[in-house]
């Protein structure tokens, strides 16, 4: 059985705030949010995968060794809505208590999962507010060495396109093994998409039929095999998306063709 470790689409919601006078707020209420269970599901689905769900807080807080301990476990890295800086910090740098005790610095993530990837394990990067360039250029993926391993270049400007009427999608492999089968046509409004470009010895088998843009591209580098979905797999962006007849097999084939590669 395959092990995926899928990081991103959680959230907290902390409140309603209530101004009760002029020097008294309270919050009234915490939630947290699992937005990654319908992708979580749609890998699980043919009971071939198992799937760890992990907040990107969670994945923030590694503790040295701990993640390289996940890359020899894992055969599929997931990252979606995952900002470069949770990479490429640690907690460790603003507890000033360690400070002037010794030098600070712990293994670079951006590197293990670079080689992780060239040696053999597998990865979905998928769309979002927090992914490729993102909103405002949070997302940060193509200034940091992930840029090496995505099969698409990210833009270098804010690369968020959104609309409340929604994006529609079209094959262009329609025999890729990803797609295969599957009416990409039917898919319900996407409410928007990171722009990328397409990259040079990587395929584009997906686009967006309204502006032509990558809606998923696919490459291998090293001995590991890539996906890049252009937007997010859950709400806001994919809350139609998710309640698709469509999406698990989507999702399915996208998995089996990443390991697929193992063989």
């Amino acid at each position: 059985m395959a092990k995926v470790y899928y990081v991103g689409d959680w959230a907290v919601m902390l409140g309603p705030v209530f101004a009760e006078t002029p020097f008294n707020y309270t919050h009234k209420g915490t939630e947290i949010f699992n937005y990654g269970t319908w992708l979580k599901e749609a890998f699980e689905s043919t009971g071939r995968h198992e799937v760890t769900s992990v907040p990107t807080w969670d994945f923030y807080r590694l503790g040295p060794g701990e993640f390289e301990d996940v890359l020899a476990e894992y055969d599929v890295l997931v990252f979606s809505d995952v900002e470069a800086k949770n990479f490429q910090l640690a907690p460790q740098f603003f507890d000033r208590s360690k400070f002037g005790n010794q030098p600070l610095t712990f293994p670079d993530r951006v590197r293990l999962t670079v080689e992780a990837i060239e040696g053999g394990t597998h990865a979905m990067f998928l769309g979002g507010w927090l992914s490729f360039n993102g909103e405002m250029g949070k997302g940060g993926w193509g200034r940091t060495g992930l840029k090496n391993v995505l099969p698409v270049t990210c833009l270098e400007i804010e690369d968020l396109r959104e609309s409340t009427e929604g994006f529609t999608g079209q094959g262009v492999a329609v025999d890729h093994p990803v797609i295969a089968g599957v009416d990409l046509e039917s898919m319900p409004p996407i409410l928007g998409y990171n722009i990328v470009k397409p990259r040079e010895g990587c395929d584009v088998i997906a686009s967006w039929k309204e502006t032509g843009d990558p809606l998923l591209s696919v490459g291998q580098f090293g001995k590991g095999r890539v996906l890049s979905y252009m937007s997010d797999p859950a709400p806001h962006w994919g809350c139609n998306f998710v309640y698709w007849d469509g999406y698990q097999k989507l999702w399915s084939q996208a998995l089996d063709w990443l390991l697929d590669g193992t063989h």
